[in-house]
Parts: structure tokens; C-alpha cells; sequence
């Protein structure tokens, strides 16, 4: 493989958003070093996908503690980017290759803002999070570095939950319902919050009343305390996305 760079690649999005395919689990990979049954292996499907609150219909997740629960229910990434990363890598990584669930095309999924809304066919779904990549990603690629290149790489993806339960299919158009003003994207999340943005992502979630993924929020409270700011943030607000109440504000 070659030497690893941040990926720099503008998307053309004139004709708008689309869903490019949408992906469901082929087999389950098994990962003896983490002692489980992987759903990362995930392929493009000619029917549509039913998008439901805990997830999409027949998804799996092998590792429940880092996957799935509300706040991770549906994951998004950018065919285009995820080409890009194959031509610098020199991998074949086709559609579904990172795991996802949704493919789009002419929409960034790395320019999402926190707390944008979609809708796809009959289902409405709103930016949660960026992907973390993990132990089972390197060992789905075959690289244990892999984590470490794709972080430098600066291209998450987006995890999404579902609003409104519903079905979408490849071809669907991506209508942007909503977009929060405080302009933290999930690429800004996952490259490392500043404190004005953490500042402005927290104000939004507690003027809104927006319950945020608990990560997000600790890594927003460390960026505000490394400026010396006041960190403090209500309980309320922030959610595993699992346990009782579908995991909102517990």
C-alpha cells in the first residue's frame, strides 16, 4: 500500500443527492480475535430496505457495545469517497465495502451537519455521529494499520436515526429536510472538535432540546476544557441510544 494522506475530494452535488445502492448483510465474518460474528460483510441488494428505529431490517451487529442501539441505526457513506479511497489504497472496495447501508452519490456524507434531516423514499432519518473505525474494519480490509490510515484519511461516514420508519431503495432521491445553523459537521467531529465548535454544537442541542450520542458530548466537553471553558452540559441531553426509553436522555 502506499503512504497514507488525508483525502482531499470535492463532490459534485449540482444534481443533488441520491441514493447510489442500498446494502444489507451477505454473511456474517467472524472475528476469532474479538470473539465474535461480524455484519460488516454487507452487499448491494435489488429490493428496497425497510429503515426501522433500532436499525435497518436484517442487520447485524456483532459488537452491540460500539454498534448499533438508535444512534447508529442506519450508516451512510459516499460512493465517491469511498472510491477515492480504493484508487489511493489500490484496494477493490465496491459498494457496501465499509459496511455500509446506504451508498449515496452527489451527497457528502462527511459534510453532514449533526442533526440534519434527510428524507429517503418513505423514511426520514436525522446525522447522528461519525464511524469510528475499529478492530473488526481492520480485520474485514486485512490491515491491522487500517484504523489508524482511515483516521488520518478524515473520512468517516455518517450514522443517522430514524424519524420516521420507512423504506428506501437505490435510486432514491436524498432531500435534505433540515440542516442545524451551528455548522458542526461529522467530518469536523471526527477530525477533532474545536472549542467554538464544540460551544456552538452543545448550545444548539440544549436550546433545541436535541438529545446527542454521549461520545459526541465527551468530546465536546474535552475540547471546551482545553480551552478553559465551562463544559458543563444537562444529562438530559445525551444518550448511549440503548437501555430503557429507547435510550434518549438515560
Amino acid at each position: 500500500m502506499t503512504a497514507h494522506r488525508a483525502l482531499d475530494i470535492t463532490l459534485d452535488t449540482r444534481k443533488g443527492g441520491r441514493i447510489g445502492a442500498v446494502c444489507t448483510v451477505a454473511q456474517l465474518f467472524p472475528v476469532p480475535e474479538r470473539g465474535l460474528m461480524s455484519g460488516i460483510d454487507k452487499r448491494p441488494v435489488d429490493a428496497p430496505i425497510r429503515l426501522l428505529t433500532h436499525g435497518v431490517l436484517g442487520d447485524v451487529q456483532g459488537d452491540r457495545e460500539h454498534h448499533g442501539g438508535i444512534f447508529k441505526a442506519v450508516y451512510a457513506y459516499s460512493r465517491e469517497v469511498r472510491e477515492a479511497y480504493a484508487t489511493l489504497e489500490g484496494l477493490d472496495l465496491p459498494d457496501g465495502a465499509f459496511g455500509e447501508n446506504l451508498v449515496t452519490t452527489g451527497q457528502d456524507t462527511d459534510a453532514t451537519v449533526i442533526g440534519e434531516r434527510w428524507r429517503l423514499g418513505t423514511a426520514e432519518i436525522e446525522a447522528t455521529c461519525p464511524r469510528n473505525p475499529c478492530g473488526t474494519f481492520a480485520a474485514w480490509i486485512g490491515d491491522r494499520r487500517w484504523p489508524r490510515r482511515f483516521t488520518e484519511g478524515g473520512r468517516a461516514g455518517a450514522y443517522f436515526r430514524v424519524l420516521t420508519e420507512g423504506e428506501t431503495t437505490a435510486g432514491d432521491r436524498i432531500e435534505v429536510l433540515e440542516r442545524p445553523d451551528h455548522g458542526v459537521t461529522i467530518q469536523h467531529a471526527f477530525r477533532g472538535l474545536t472549542a467554538p465548535q464544540a460551544r456552538a454544537l452543545l448550545d444548539w442541542a440544549e436550546r433545541t432540546g436535541t438529545v446527542l450520542y454521549d461520545s459526541l458530548v465527551k468530546a465536546a466537553q474535552a475540547a471546551l476544557r482545553r480551552a478553559r471553558e465551562d463544559a458543563a452540559f444537562p444529562q438530559r441531553l445525551r444518550s448511549t441510544g440503548r437501555g430503557l426509553g429507547l435510550g434518549m436522555g438515560l
